[in-house]
């Protein structure tokens, strides 16, 4: 299993002392949080695109070309290209740029977006929500396969047979989609043949399973091998030394966060009850102690049978020193754990017929 990390570059103020950090501070940090996840032997660090004064990042690409000048083995994906409201064409030169500089290891993850401050910024209507992703993953994915492309759409100018340059190391880029539990984003991403990001941020993780299923059963009826095609589980989580130190410490910021979005989507405030009760072993927040998310992730395998997991530490604003020291936990103490108990999982049939 590939073991990762994805943020949004949280910016709000912190709860508990009132600090907030400007945005050049806030990259600094991130660009060191990227470094040490590559130190720790971490996969994957994804990077969130937001149009909001709480987010740092509204432009995935950048950031993670400076990410892949400064590391040399981590996967560097977005998490998510909101593409409803991009231009395609760009999204696959700037993806493209950065597998070039990072020698191989850029992915696209796309999706409709969650908040949707893209769209009137760059003159889209709401109502065209699905149609655009849908027209415009149709165009991202024949200049994937083509290096020139003819298409027409009704959301943006057609292409008569330019070429879209530069071209990527990685013969496809790969291009996952984002789901947040809408069953026919799952199953466009089957019927396609394209690994799935499924996220899981609240409630009981068993209710997301007929999801994963959804999603091989569309590959299977569109001919591709399910097998061959990766799931991905991206949660909240937060790992420190003991469990109730992670609880502590994680909770005034993702309450603070949880309630603010809320209050716009009209959630009721997030209670210290609700926390705990994401923290148990049928919740999805990964908030604990390093052998507590080991047992987390290795229970949600058996559910989903995903290939990679993602996990959001920066849900609200979490001090930089504490950030880095759950980053290295997680890939000093968490990660080798569960690569562990997986292979001896799959050696074990080997083991009892010898």
């Amino acid at each position: 299993m590939e073991i990762g990390i994805y943020t949004f570059a949280e910016m709000s103020p912190d709860p508990v002392t009132g600090r907030q950090i400007d945005a050049a501070t806030r990259l600094k940090n991130l660009m060191e949080e990227i470094e040490l996840a590559d130190q720790v032997g971490l996969d994957v660090f994804g990077i969130g695109e937001h149009h909001r004064p709480d987010f740092a990042v509204s432009a995935p690409a950048v950031v993670l070309a400076a990410a892949a000048a400064r590391t040399k083995n981590i996967r560097l994906t977005s998490a998510v290209n909101v593409l409803s409201s991009d231009d395609p064409v760009r999204v696959f030169q700037e993806f493209a740029t950065v597998d070039l500089i990072s020698g191989g290891r850029a992915e696209i993850m796309a999706g409709r977006g969650s908040f949707i401050e893209s769209f009137p910024l760059f003159g889209y209507a709401l109502e065209d929500y699905d149609a655009l992703f849908s027209e415009k993953l149709d165009l991202l994915l024949k200049i994937r396969d083509s290096v020139k492309v003819t298409w027409s759409g009704k959301h943006r100018a057609a292409i008569n047979g330019q070429g879209v340059y530069p071209r990527p190391i990685q013969n496809p880029l790969p291009v996952w989609i984002a789901v947040g539990g809408t069953p026919q984003s799952v199953v466009r991403a089957g019927t396609l043949g394209l690994p799935l990001a499924l996220a899981v941020i609240g409630g009981e993780p068993e209710r997301f399973a007929p999801f994963a299923d959804l999603f091989r059963q569309a590959a299977a009826r569109g001919g591709h091998d399910p097998a061959t095609l990766p799931i991905s589980i991206n949660s909240h989580g937060y790992v420190a030394d003991t469990s109730q130190q992670a609880a502590d410490e994680a909770f005034p910021p993702f309450a603070e966060a949880m309630t603010r979005i809320g209050k716009e989507r009209g959630w009721p405030p997030t209670t210290r009850a609700q926390f705990e009760a994401g923290r148990t072993l049928r919740g999805a927040q990964f908030v604990g102690s390093p052998e507590q998310v080991v047992e987390k992730i290795l229970f949600q395998h058996e559910i989903f049978g995903h290939q990679r997991f993602l996990c959001q530490f920066s849900v609200g604003a979490l001090p930089h020193d504490k950030l880095m020291h759950s980053i290295e936990l997680f890939g000093t103490k968490v990660a080798p754990a569960v690569r562990k108990a997986l292979r001896d999982k799959e050696t074990l049939p080997e083991k009892q017929a010898v």
